[in-house]
C-alpha cells in the first residue's frame, strides 16, 4: 500500500476519478442519524468508500428508540453516488468493534478516515439539575456512551489508520473550546464532561498520531436540526422555520448536511494538520473552505450563541448566516 494521495479541500477535482476523496476508506462510527448520517453521505458523495456503523438496524433498535436505521444511512450514501456498507455494531463491545476493523482491513486493506460520532446519550440528558440531583446510573451510562465508545473504537482502528501516513480522526463533540471552557450547567455535569472529554481525546490522538503522519481534530456542529430536534419542535427539514415562532433563536440552526460538508472538506484538505488537536466548528470551517448549508447560507452558530443568545439580546441572525 502506498502513501495516501492528498487532494484539495475545494470539492473540485482530485483523486483518481475526479472526486476529492476517491480511493479513501472511511469509518463513520455512529452513523445512524443526525450528524453521523450526514457525514457518511457527504464523505461518500466526495468519493470515499464508507463503512457506517450503529446500533439501530432494521432488526433492532437501540435505547434511543428512534426509527432511523444504519441500513437507511447506507442507502442514502448510495443515492448520493457513493459506496457504503452498513454494519450493525455496539461500540461499547470491544469484540464487535474489533470485528468491524478486521472486516475493513480484509475488504479494503486500509483505513484513511475515522469519524467517532457515537453518542446515544440524549435520552439521559436532564436539563438544569446539579450533579447530586442526577441519576448516577444514567449519568455513568451517558459517559460510557459518549466517551468509552470513542476510546474503544480508536483503540482498534488506529493501527489500521496509521498503517500509512495521512490518516485522519474526527472526534465529534458539542461546543467549541471557548464555549466549553465555561461549565455548561444547563446540560448537566455528565453531558458536559462527555463532550469536553472527546475534545481532549482529539488532542491526545493528534499527539500520538503525529509520528505516523496522521492527525486528529474535534468538530462541533452548531444548533443541529437532527431528526429528534425537528420532532421536538413538530417540524420537518422542509418547514423548520415554523419553529422560530416558539424559539426565536432557532433561526441560527443548521442542517446535518452542513456538518457533513464540513467533515468532507476537512478530510480533503492536504493542510488539515493545521487543526490538529483543536476543536473546529461547522460554521468556522465553512468560512475557510467556502461550502454552504443546504439553503445557501453559512450559519455561524457558536458566534451567534455567544454574542446574541447568551448575551440576552433579541433573536436576530443578521450577519450570522
Amino acid at each position: 500500500m502506498g502513501e495516501r494521495d492528498e487532494t484539495s479541500g475545494s470539492g473540485e477535482g482530485g483523486g483518481t476519478g475526479g472526486a476529492p476523496l476517491d480511493g479513501r476508506v472511511a469509518l463513520v462510527a455512529g452513523a445512524t442519524r443526525g450528524a453521523g448520517r450526514a457525514i457518511a453521505v457527504e464523505l461518500g458523495r466526495a468519493g470515499a468508500v464508507v463503512y457506517a456503523t450503529g446500533r439501530t438496524t432494521r432488526a433492532a433498535r437501540s435505547e434511543m428508540n428512534r426509527p432511523e436505521t444504519i441500513e437507511e444511512t447506507a442507502d442514502q450514501v448510495r443515492a448520493a453516488g457513493g459506496t457504503a456498507t452498513a454494519i450493525g455494531a455496539d461500540h461499547l463491545d470491544p469484540d464487535q468493534v474489533r470485528a468491524v476493523i478486521e472486516r475493513i482491513d480484509a475488504e479494503q486493506g486500509r483505513l484513511d478516515i475515522l469519524v467517532n460520532d457515537v453518542w446515544g446519550g440524549d435520552v439521559y440528558t436532564v436539563f438544569g439539575k446539579r450533579l447530586w440531583e442526577l441519576s448516577l446510573e444514567q449519568g455513568l451510562r451517558q459517559l460510557r456512551l459518549g466517551v468509552d465508545t470513542h476510546i474503544i473504537t480508536s483503540h482498534f482502528a488506529l493501527p489500521l489508520l496509521n498503517r500509512e501516513p495521512g490518516g485522519l480522526v474526527v472526534e465529534m463533540t458539542d461546543g467549541t473550546a471557548e464555549a466549553n471552557a465555561e461549565y455548561r450547567s444547563s446540560v448537566g455535569c455528565f453531558y458536559d464532561l462527555a463532550k469536553v472529554s472527546v475534545q481532549r481525546l482529539a488532542l491526545a490522538q493528534a499527539e500520538e498520531m503525529r509520528d505516523a503522519g496522521g492527525t486528529a481534530v474535534a468538530v462541533t456542529p452548531g444548533w443541529l436540526r437532527s431528526e429528534s430536534m425537528l420532532d421536538a419542535f413538530g417540524v420537518t427539514e422542509a418547514n423548520w422555520r415554523d419553529a422560530i415562532r416558539y424559539q426565536p433563536h432557532f433561526c441560527i440552526s443548521e442542517s446535518p448536511t452542513y456538518t457533513g460538508r464540513a467533515v468532507a472538506a476537512l478530510a480533503a484538505d492536504p493542510d488539515r494538520a493545521r487543526w490538529a488537536g483543536g476543536t473546529v466548528s461547522s460554521g468556522g470551517l465553512a468560512g475557510v473552505y467556502g461550502f454552504t448549508d443546504t439553503d445557501g447560507s453559512r450559519p455561524d452558530a457558536w458566534r451567534y450563541l455567544a454574542e446574541v443568545q447568551w448575551a440576552d439580546r433579541p433573536a436576530d441572525c443578521t450577519g450570522y448566516r
